[in-house]
């Protein structure tokens, strides 16, 4: 699904010798290219604040807990998405409230969050799915009118721009109270291990986040928070600035080669290309079709007969997991949802694509999916 590899050997000899520079100085702990990187990814961002972690995971725990949210507290999410953006909320005793999503971006459906809303509800965790964002001016409007946080889950999107309706573009996961990502190999940036961020433009939210991470720590055994251990690790950030210069081009090629399969595919009756939000950009961390009256099952094994993987994301709603089950969920709850996990497929899509593999790739999928 995507070939790490042949990214690296592009980049080995800047990426080698950030490793080595790391290793010699011994400072694999915090040592000085943890900032350096927190300091151009935030010039990336155009944000005050990134404050590094262990994962994407942790990064949401973090941002939750420095929000000072207590158990039984609502936090509004969708259920089309992987399971941490849940997991997190109900790790931390807090209550997972699931909606549904727009059927042509598959992001959260604003007019869904507006609905869901109680008052016993906290925040809003939009998920700025495969590569490009919620419709963040709909969701931050409903935020201030009820008096709201919003913590974005920027995981899959990292790069992509949000145009707002004044025409100033703004990064997305920097809208929000908070946004937070992950470093995961196969995202659009991504180290060589785990990784995580938190970015905000928030200075005390920033300072918050910073004792949390850092086992609730204000100076040197001094704890007047419960935090957690969560870190970037010296080596991985230095990967990570060095990927980061070569975001936007990751980005470009990324598109390409969605621009190719939407060319390939257009014409297929029963296939439904990637939709494009007016609003964001794409930077297609995945390429995931919807398959209409069409065995998916068949499909994927057929491909994977002639070498070529596929993935689906995901097959079962968050509403439907045995550890999230609740009485308000049933199956049906949410139809749009509930087709999407039965009709996708995510193909391959990375920036080291030759001209062959992609032919080779859009010649079987047409044949299978016409047969």
């Amino acid at each position: 699904m995507v070939d790490l590899k042949t990214q690296y050997q592009r980049i080995k000899t800047e990426v080698d010798a950030a490793i080595s520079e790391v290793l010699e100085s011994t400072q694999f702990i915090k040592g000085p290219a943890v900032k350096k990187f927190e300091d151009n990814f935030a010039r990336y961002l155009g944000t005050k604040d990134v404050i590094s972690c262990a994962n994407g995971t942790d990064a949401l725990q973090i941002a939750m807990m420095a929000l000072g949210y207590q158990p039984g507290d609502e936090v509004i999410t969708a259920s089309f998405t992987y399971v941490a953006t849940a997991e997190v909320i109900a790790l931390l005793k807090l209550k997972p409230v699931l909606v549904e999503v727009n059927p042509d971006t598959f992001t959260i459906d604003p007019a869904a969050i507006e609905a869901a809303i109680t008052p016993k509800t906290k925040a809003i965790v939009p998920v700025h799915l495969f590569g490009q964002a919620a419709d963040m001016e709909a969701i931050m409007k409903i935020a201030a009118k009820h008096g709201l946080h919003v913590i974005e889950d920027n995981a899959q999107a990292t790069g992509a721009d949000i145009t707002l309706s004044n025409g100033r573009k703004v990064k997305a996961g920097t809208i929000g109270t908070v946004g937070t990502t992950s470093f995961f190999p196969s995202k659009n940036l991504g180290c060589f291990g785990d990784g995580g961020a938190l970015f905000t433009n928030d200075d005390a939210l920033a300072k918050k986040i910073r004792i949390v991470s850092n086992h609730g720590q204000t100076q040197q055994y001094v704890h007047d928070e419960i935090g957690v251990n969560s870190r970037l690790d010296t080596i991985q950030a230095a990967i990570l600035d060095v990927k980061l210069k070569y975001l936007d081009e990751y980005a470009a090629k990324r598109r390409a080669v969605a621009d190719f399969y939407d060319n390939a595919f257009k014409d297929i009756k029963n296939v439904q290309t990637p939709v494009r939000a007016p609003y964001s950009t794409h930077v297609f961390h995945q390429y995931t079709l919807l398959l209409h009256e069409t065995n998916r099952e068949d499909v994927r094994n057929k491909l994977s007969e002639r070498g070529i993987p596929s993935m689906i994301y995901y097959p079962i709603p968050l509403h439907l997991q045995k550890a999230y089950k609740d009485s308000r969920y049933k199956e049906g709850a949410f139809p749009v949802t509930e087709h999407l996990c039965k009709s996708v497929i995510s193909l391959p899509i990375h920036t080291e694509f030759e001209p062959e593999q992609l032919d080779y790739i859009q010649e079987n999928f047409r044949k299978i999916v016409q047969s």
